[in-house]
Protein backbone atom coordinates (compact mmCIF):
# COMPACT_ATOMS: atom_id res chain seq x y z
CA UNK A 1 0.00 0.00 0.00
CA UNK A 2 1.24 3.38 -0.79
CA UNK A 3 -0.04 6.97 -1.32
CA UNK A 4 -0.42 8.63 -4.46
CA UNK A 5 -0.99 12.10 -5.16
CA UNK A 6 -3.53 13.85 -7.93
CA UNK A 7 -4.09 17.48 -9.23
CA UNK A 8 -7.29 18.14 -9.67
CA UNK A 9 -9.25 21.25 -10.63
CA UNK A 10 -9.99 22.43 -6.97
CA UNK A 11 -6.75 21.00 -5.94
CA UNK A 12 -4.51 17.99 -4.85
CA UNK A 13 -6.02 14.64 -3.38
CA UNK A 14 -3.67 12.35 -1.81
CA UNK A 15 -5.49 8.11 -2.47
CA UNK A 16 -4.19 5.02 -2.02
CA UNK A 17 -2.23 2.34 -4.16
CA UNK A 18 -3.82 -0.89 -3.21
CA UNK A 19 -2.86 -4.25 -4.91
CA UNK A 20 -3.10 -2.42 -8.12
CA UNK A 21 -5.91 0.24 -8.21
CA UNK A 22 -5.27 3.54 -7.06
CA UNK A 23 -8.26 4.58 -4.89
CA UNK A 24 -9.48 7.86 -3.51
CA UNK A 25 -12.42 8.78 -1.35
CA UNK A 26 -14.59 11.48 -0.70
CA UNK A 27 -13.38 13.91 -3.27
CA UNK A 28 -16.12 17.03 -3.18
CA UNK A 29 -16.88 17.40 -6.30
CA UNK A 30 -19.44 20.88 -5.30
CA UNK A 31 -19.53 23.10 -2.54
CA UNK A 32 -21.65 21.90 0.94
CA UNK A 33 -25.50 22.70 0.07
CA UNK A 34 -25.74 24.09 3.83
CA UNK A 35 -27.42 27.15 5.13
CA UNK A 36 -28.23 29.86 2.08
CA UNK A 37 -27.23 26.67 -0.17
CA UNK A 38 -29.96 24.53 1.39
CA UNK A 39 -32.62 23.99 -1.35
CA UNK A 40 -30.78 25.85 -4.25
CA UNK A 41 -28.48 24.13 -6.95
CA UNK A 42 -24.99 23.48 -6.63
CA UNK A 43 -22.57 25.75 -6.84
CA UNK A 44 -18.71 24.97 -7.55
CA UNK A 45 -16.22 24.43 -4.70
CA UNK A 46 -13.63 26.78 -4.19
CA UNK A 47 -9.94 25.65 -4.99
CA UNK A 48 -7.90 24.70 -1.30
CA UNK A 49 -4.36 25.13 -0.59
CA UNK A 50 -2.37 21.74 0.15
CA UNK A 51 -3.54 18.22 -0.31
CA UNK A 52 -6.79 16.81 0.89
CA UNK A 53 -7.34 13.50 1.89
CA UNK A 54 -8.80 11.03 -0.25
CA UNK A 55 -8.62 8.08 1.89
CA UNK A 56 -11.95 7.73 3.88
CA UNK A 57 -15.46 8.11 2.35
CA UNK A 58 -17.02 11.42 2.85
CA UNK A 59 -20.58 11.38 4.86
CA UNK A 60 -23.95 10.06 3.62
CA UNK A 61 -26.39 12.70 2.58
CA UNK A 62 -29.10 13.10 5.53
CA UNK A 63 -31.81 10.26 5.56
CA UNK A 64 -33.92 8.40 8.01
CA UNK A 65 -32.28 5.08 9.71
CA UNK A 66 -32.56 1.51 8.36
CA UNK A 67 -36.05 -0.12 9.45
CA UNK A 68 -33.55 -3.47 9.78
CA UNK A 69 -30.75 -5.33 8.59
CA UNK A 70 -30.13 -5.25 4.97
CA UNK A 71 -28.57 -7.73 2.63
CA UNK A 72 -27.52 -5.01 0.49
CA UNK A 73 -26.33 -2.34 2.40
CA UNK A 74 -24.19 -2.46 5.88
CA UNK A 75 -24.79 0.16 8.79
CA UNK A 76 -25.36 3.70 7.67
CA UNK A 77 -22.81 5.74 7.63
CA UNK A 78 -22.28 8.78 9.53
CA UNK A 79 -24.35 11.64 7.36
CA UNK A 80 -24.05 15.21 6.77
CA UNK A 81 -25.92 18.09 4.79
CA UNK A 82 -22.02 18.46 3.64
CA UNK A 83 -22.12 15.47 1.26
CA UNK A 84 -21.59 16.26 -2.16
CA UNK A 85 -18.52 13.83 -2.88
CA UNK A 86 -17.57 10.91 -5.28
CA UNK A 87 -15.19 7.96 -4.62
CA UNK A 88 -13.19 6.56 -7.68
CA UNK A 89 -11.30 3.47 -8.42
CA UNK A 90 -8.67 3.75 -11.38
CA UNK A 91 -6.00 0.88 -12.26
CA UNK A 92 -2.64 1.60 -11.69
CA UNK A 93 -1.21 4.04 -14.45
CA UNK A 94 -4.38 3.85 -16.44
CA UNK A 95 -4.50 6.37 -19.16
CA UNK A 96 -7.38 6.83 -21.48
CA UNK A 97 -9.34 4.02 -19.36
CA UNK A 98 -13.32 4.03 -20.52
CA UNK A 99 -15.21 5.12 -17.36
CA UNK A 100 -17.98 3.80 -15.35
CA UNK A 101 -20.30 6.44 -13.01
CA UNK A 102 -22.11 4.60 -10.32
CA UNK A 103 -25.47 5.77 -9.28
CA UNK A 104 -26.82 4.19 -5.94
CA UNK A 105 -30.25 3.15 -5.24
CA UNK A 106 -32.02 3.85 -2.32
CA UNK A 107 -35.85 5.32 -3.59
CA UNK A 108 -34.17 8.70 -3.50
CA UNK A 109 -34.63 8.98 0.05
CA UNK A 110 -31.31 6.55 1.32
CA UNK A 111 -28.46 5.16 0.39
CA UNK A 112 -24.87 6.13 -0.39
CA UNK A 113 -21.89 5.96 -2.19
CA UNK A 114 -19.44 4.46 0.07
CA UNK A 115 -22.14 0.93 0.46
CA UNK A 116 -19.71 -1.98 0.50
CA UNK A 117 -21.45 -3.42 -2.81
CA UNK A 118 -20.53 -0.33 -4.58
CA UNK A 119 -16.39 -1.17 -4.28
CA UNK A 120 -15.23 -0.77 -7.33
CA UNK A 121 -11.92 -2.59 -6.89
CA UNK A 122 -12.85 -5.28 -8.73
CA UNK A 123 -14.03 -3.32 -11.95
CA UNK A 124 -10.77 -1.38 -12.28
CA UNK A 125 -8.68 -4.14 -12.41
CA UNK A 126 -10.74 -5.05 -15.32
CA UNK A 127 -9.45 -1.88 -16.84
CA UNK A 128 -12.24 0.63 -15.90
CA UNK A 129 -11.80 4.17 -14.06
CA UNK A 130 -15.22 3.83 -12.05
CA UNK A 131 -16.53 6.94 -10.25
CA UNK A 132 -19.36 6.18 -7.28
CA UNK A 133 -21.21 9.68 -6.39
CA UNK A 134 -23.24 10.93 -3.36
CA UNK A 135 -26.82 13.19 -4.17
CA UNK A 136 -28.80 15.06 -1.94
CA UNK A 137 -31.48 12.75 -0.75
CA UNK A 138 -35.20 13.19 0.08
CA UNK A 139 -36.85 16.48 1.29
CA UNK A 140 -33.26 18.03 0.83
CA UNK A 141 -33.00 16.84 -2.44
CA UNK A 142 -36.32 16.63 -4.37
CA UNK A 143 -38.75 19.32 -2.57
CA UNK A 144 -40.59 21.54 -4.88
CA UNK A 145 -42.57 24.20 -3.28
CA UNK A 146 -43.82 27.33 -4.55
CA UNK A 147 -41.73 29.51 -2.00
CA UNK A 148 -38.84 28.41 -3.14
CA UNK A 149 -39.93 28.47 -7.24
CA UNK A 150 -40.49 32.25 -6.19
CA UNK A 151 -36.70 32.54 -4.76
CA UNK A 152 -35.60 30.75 -7.82
CA UNK A 153 -34.40 32.61 -11.51
CA UNK A 154 -36.32 29.80 -13.21
CA UNK A 155 -39.34 29.93 -11.03
CA UNK A 156 -39.22 26.22 -10.56
CA UNK A 157 -37.91 23.94 -7.43
CA UNK A 158 -37.01 20.58 -6.27
CA UNK A 159 -34.55 18.04 -8.61
CA UNK A 160 -31.82 19.00 -6.35
CA UNK A 161 -30.39 15.38 -6.20
CA UNK A 162 -30.57 15.28 -9.84
CA UNK A 163 -28.48 18.40 -10.13
CA UNK A 164 -26.20 17.05 -8.22
CA UNK A 165 -25.63 14.14 -10.38
CA UNK A 166 -24.98 16.49 -13.12
CA UNK A 167 -22.30 18.94 -10.97
CA UNK A 168 -20.94 15.15 -10.34
CA UNK A 169 -20.66 14.44 -14.36
CA UNK A 170 -19.47 18.04 -15.42
CA UNK A 171 -16.48 17.01 -12.05
CA UNK A 172 -15.93 14.13 -14.09
CA UNK A 173 -15.76 15.82 -17.67
CA UNK A 174 -13.10 18.25 -15.63
CA UNK A 175 -10.88 15.94 -13.89
CA UNK A 176 -11.35 12.36 -14.95
CA UNK A 177 -8.11 12.59 -17.54
CA UNK A 178 -5.97 13.28 -14.12
CA UNK A 179 -6.96 9.67 -13.08
CA UNK A 180 -6.43 7.73 -16.19
CA UNK A 181 -9.85 8.08 -17.68
CA UNK A 182 -11.05 8.93 -20.72
CA UNK A 183 -13.70 11.83 -20.31
CA UNK A 184 -14.97 10.96 -24.19
CA UNK A 185 -15.94 7.52 -22.91
CA UNK A 186 -18.42 7.87 -20.06
CA UNK A 187 -21.07 5.81 -18.85
CA UNK A 188 -23.64 6.45 -16.75
CA UNK A 189 -25.13 3.14 -14.66
CA UNK A 190 -27.56 2.72 -11.83
CA UNK A 191 -29.72 0.58 -9.49
CA UNK A 192 -33.73 1.26 -8.50
CA UNK A 193 -33.61 4.85 -7.90
CA UNK A 194 -30.07 5.17 -9.68
CA UNK A 195 -31.73 3.32 -12.55
CA UNK A 196 -34.95 6.10 -12.56
CA UNK A 197 -31.87 8.79 -12.66
CA UNK A 198 -29.77 7.63 -15.38
CA UNK A 199 -33.38 8.21 -17.08
CA UNK A 200 -33.83 11.19 -16.06
CA UNK A 201 -30.63 12.02 -16.93
CA UNK A 202 -31.10 10.77 -20.48
CA UNK A 203 -33.69 13.37 -20.73
CA UNK A 204 -32.39 16.15 -18.91
CA UNK A 205 -30.95 18.78 -21.64
CA UNK A 206 -28.14 19.92 -18.89
CA UNK A 207 -26.39 16.38 -18.87
CA UNK A 208 -26.05 16.24 -22.68
CA UNK A 209 -22.11 16.06 -23.44
CA UNK A 210 -21.20 14.76 -19.80
CA UNK A 211 -21.98 10.95 -20.99
CA UNK A 212 -21.93 8.71 -24.04
CA UNK A 213 -23.37 5.36 -22.62
CA UNK A 214 -25.97 4.47 -19.88
CA UNK A 215 -27.34 1.06 -17.77
CA UNK A 216 -30.28 1.46 -15.98
CA UNK A 217 -31.01 -1.49 -13.85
Amino acid sequence: MSDIVVETTGGRVRGRRERGVEIFKGIPYAAPPVGERRWRPPVSLAAWEGVSDATKFGAACPQPKPRGPSIYAGDLPATSEDCLSLNIWTPKNARGAPVFVWIHGGALTSGASSEAIYDGSALAKRGLVVVSINYRLGALGYLAHPELSAESPDHVSGNYGLLDQIAALEWVKRNIGAFGGDGGNVTIAGESAGGLSVMYLMAAPAARGLFHKAVAQ
